[in-house]
């Protein structure tokens, strides 16, 4: 495959972070996937991380106010991956084995890109560790549909497909913010084999580390009990429209940017052994005033915050899985 990019492709960095010179210089990589043939509604999420590396600038020296630690300086970013254009078994084929290579020397983070391209990087996890993961999957949508709109596969059928070849643990799975309109057998598929959902109705006036608390605790209690590698993955419109209106697919009744931050800096600073995460979905032509790349921006650096915080002993533990 040709190695020249497409015009789109991101040439910004990540904030603070030096371009890759070589994997493994850095604790964490970022690489983004800018990729968007599987959407179904909105397409443009190709360009979602450049959008997100843009708002990523607004993160000033990038000290959190809660963790007061910086990524800066522990972050490199490998800019966008060169991938086939319009065919998702394409681009599966060959994201796979790129993701493989640097998920074996930084815990990586992932800007997308539609959510199609979470397959292959739970197929490359699953190689690198050699077992199934626990998945923290943030989403209006259940992504658990047998076919794409008569399609084998899409980014609605990841989650199905993902259990179905054994890269995740049913019992480890857990869904935080679904609501999307699905029926019965797809919205509850993931409960159906052992795992857990919250739906967004469900955590309607929740708000704060005090209210959502038992949320926090079932779900860290749930990723602890399914003793495996940890792989977080945030569709941006789990967000309500009103905080991030810039997505391919978004479902009114959502999640608060507020709820979303007080979840990941409750569960990602804690001893859990994550390998790594991506945001999706990110399709800045239907932004306004820069809203959802913004919001993704910040959800990311959260989560490289939170990694930080959690210390040594919870990087170690990732290394070991």
């Amino acid at each position: 495959m040709a190695q020249h990019g497409f015009a789109f492709l991101a040439q910004q960095h990540w904030f603070g972070a030096a371009p890759a010179s070589g994997a493994g210089a850095a604790t964490f990589g970022v690489a983004g996937v800018a990729w968007d043939g599987a959407t179904t509604n909105r397409p443009g999420a190709r360009f979602g991380p450049a959008a997100i590396r843009q708002a990523s600038a607004m993160l000033c020296d990038g000290t959190h106010p809660l963790f007061d630690v910086s990524p800066i300086g522990h972050v490199q970013d490998h800019g966008d991956l060169r991938l086939p254009n319009t065919s998702l078994a394409a681009m599966r084929a060959a994201l796979q084995p790129q993701a493989l290579e640097l998920m074996r020397h930084q815990h990586m983070v992932w800007l997308g890109g539609d959510h199609a391209m979470t397959l292959s990087l739970l197929r490359a996890a699953r190689e690198l560790h050699g077992r199934p993961l626990a998945v923290l999957h943030f989403d209006a949508h259940c992504d658990t549909w047998e076919d794409h709109f008569g399609e084998p596969s899409g980014h609605g059928t990841w989650v199905y497909e993902a259990v179905q070849e054994g890269l995740v643990l049913p019992r480890g799975l857990v869904q935080i913010g679904i609501r999307s309109a699905a029926e019965r057998a797809a919205r509850e598929y993931v409960s159906a084999i052992g795992g857990l959902i919250f739906t967004a109705r469900e955590l309607r006036g929740l708000d704060g580390a005090t209210q959502l608390a038992g949320v926090v605790r079932a779900t860290a209690q749930r990723l602890q009990a399914a003793d495996a590698p940890v792989y977080l993955t945030l569709d941006i419109d789990c967000l309500d429209p009103a905080f991030a209106p810039g997505t391919g697919t978004p479902e009114p009744g959502g999640l608060s940017t507020s709820q979303v931050l007080t979840l990941l800096e409750d569960l990602c600073a804690r001893p859990l052994p994550f390998v790594g995460m991506d945001c999706v979905e990110v399709a800045p032509a239907y932004d306004h005033a820069e809203l959802t790349s913004n919001a993704a921006a910040v959800l990311v650096w959260t989560y490289l915050c939170a990694r930080l915080a959690a210390g040594p002993v919870a990087r170690h533990a990732e290394q070991d899985s």
